[in-house]
Formats: C-alpha cells, sequence, structure tokens
C-alpha cells in the first residue's frame, strides 16, 4: 500500500478541515477534531456546529465547567444519543480522575466523574453529542481524494465562544497556497 503520508499526518489532535468539494451535508463546511486515529479506523468530533440545547439541561451541573455558550456541540452523526467531553488541562502534570489524554493537555473526560476530582484541573472544556467515525482505509480514501484538509490544532480552536468563522481561521493561519482557499466565498453565486 502506498503511503503519502496521508493517514500519518491525519492523527490524533490534528484537524480535518473540509474543502469545497466535500458536499457531505454531514460534513460540509465543517472542521473536525481528530480525536482517536489508530489501523480500525478514525473518531473525531465536529468543532463548528453549536446546537441550541444547553447542557445544564441534560448534564447537570456540567455547565458550571464547559466554556461558552454552554451548549452541546454537534460532534457528528453517529451515536447523537451519547455525548463525548473533550477538555483541555491547565498544566500537563495535574491529571485528574477521568481523563484519558488525546495529544499534550487536549484529551477526553469521562462523564461519569464526579464533578468535584474535575475542578481546578480543566482550562477548557466542551461536550460534544454524536461523532464523526471513518473506517481504517475510509479516512485515507477521503483525504486523497480531495475532500479534507489535515492541518494541525490550537487549544483555542476546540472551545471558541463563537465557532462561526473557525473554518476561515484555519485555513488562513496555514502556510502557502492553502490559506488562499479561505478567502473563497461560501457560496460562489454571491460573488
Amino acid at each position: 500500500m502506498g503511503h503519502d503520508g496521508a493517514m500519518t499526518q491525519a492523527r490524533a489532535g490534528m484537524l480535518l478541515v473540509a474543502t469545497p468539494a466535500l458536499l457531505d451535508p454531514n460534513f460540509a463546511d465543517t472542521v473536525v477534531l481528530l480525536l482517536d486515529v489508530d489501523d480500525q479506523g478514525a473518531l473525531g468530533v465536529v468543532l463548528n456546529r453549536p446546537s441550541g440545547v444547553p447542557v445544564a439541561e441534560i448534564l447537570e451541573g456540567w455547565d458550571e465547567l464547559v466554556a461558552e455558550p454552554e451548549v452541546f456541540f454537534q460532534g457528528g452523526p453517529v451515536s447523537t444519543q451519547g455525548a463525548l467531553a473533550v477538555a483541555t488541562l491547565r498544566a500537563e502534570d495535574d491529571v485528574p480522575v477521568g481523563f484519558r489524554a488525546v495529544e499534550g493537555r487536549l484529551g477526553l473526560v469521562d462523564l461519569d466523574t464526579p464533578l468535584e476530582l474535575l475542578e481546578g484541573s480543566l482550562e477548557g472544556l466542551r461536550i460534544f453529542a454524536g461523532y464523526a467515525g471513518w473506517g481504517a482505509e475510509q479516512l485515507v480514501g477521503e483525504i486523497e481524494e480531495g475532500s479534507w484538509y489535515v492541518v494541525p490544532s490550537q487549544v483555542a480552536d476546540v472551545f471558541r465562544l463563537d465557532p462561526t468563522d473557525l473554518w476561515r481561521d484555519v485555513m488562513r493561519r496555514q502556510p502557502g497556497e492553502l490559506a488562499w482557499h479561505s478567502t473563497r466565498p461560501i457560496d460562489p453565486d454571491l460573488n
């Protein structure tokens, strides 16, 4: 199998940024944070689709810990009744119970963890309903066919107050030709 680095590049902690060629409504104009990538496939959450559902309505007390806006974000089309909590530690050496590292200070928090064990340890927390999943070859194929740009993430990408411009901002900071794509009008007819 000829590896052109598509999958090695797509590793946990990286972002998948939907290219203009990606028309699937589940993922058009999305920015996805990869949380798990191995031989079995990949798993991530969409960062730029806040829902209208307040966290407090479903997970009492967790609204105290989540970054604003205190709503669930639509993580993706899989298991939308389930929730994934993505968090950043204040310090890499202060790892609370229930935290599983993904990359550096970024990780996943078990939502069964008592809140008081997490307080003070987390810098940011966001809860996603559902996730995006790919089979082993599926993501490689989608990257190779030009559906996704694979770029480094920044902690701030995950916890933005308003993720409306996340796609454009992530593209804009990329080197060279990729940044040029950030100026495309979302709808070519508006040009």
